[in-house]
């Protein structure tokens, strides 16, 4: 499979890693979400050694968001906006530009795009914006976790017409269900992005 090369044009997106996925306390722990920080930061290290954008997504959800069970949603309260729990693991090394994501109480896993409660129209976040003006035509995708943030913003990444790579081996899934990993690389390949 063809791998993205660094450059200007490139951007690097490390999705999400924050203690509440990657740390074994966080309230919605990724299993083996703290053992790619090196490898994260190796590859941001290659990126910006290259004159590649690197860009970090965290959730900052307020405390009370359709996201979360209580309210409606699926998860379990993770991310709130100033808590332990939303900051960036301590181990990863971050030199770049960050875009938060479900501010304002939306719905939503991709970097790109969140889903306003209750029209449930997608309102874009500030990516797409910052990659543009930095002239990116592709990005490398890392992260957590797999079948959620990251098979969206890769699929969202797609639509918008950028080359896409995901590292595989860079990323780890919450697997709700078995295989949702496995799952989530096809659709992410089917979409057009390079799984490598």
């Amino acid at each position: 499979m063809r791998v993205v090369a660094y450059d200007s044009r490139t951007a690097l997106l490390v999705l999400d890693v924050q203690n509440d996925f990657a740390d074994p306390k966080g309230n919605l722990y990724v299993k083996g979400g703290e053992e790619i920080v090196p490898l994260l930061n190796d590859e941001a290290r290659t990126a910006r050694a290259s004159g590649s954008l690197v860009v970090y997504t965290q959730d900052w959800h307020p405390p009370k968001t359709p996201h979360f069970q209580d309210y409606g949603g699926i998860w379990p309260v993770h991310c709130v906006a100033e808590s332990w729990g939303a900051a960036l693991h301590p181990s990863l090394e971050v030199e770049g530009e960050l875009v938060r994501k479900g501010t304002g109480g939306e719905d939503g896993y991709s970097g790109f795009t969140v889903k306003h409660v209750p029209s449930g129209q997608d309102r874009p976040t500030d990516l797409e914006d910052l990659l543009r003006e930095k002239g990116i035509r592709c990005v490398v995708i890392a992260g957590l976790a797999t079948d959620y943030c990251v098979k969206e913003t890769a699929i969202d990444a797609v639509r918008l017409g950028f080359g896409v790579s995901v590292r595989r081996g860079a990323v780890r899934a919450v697997n709700l269900q078995p295989g949702d990993d496995q799952r989530s690389f096809e659709a992410m390949a089917e979409a057009g992005a390079h799984v490598v």
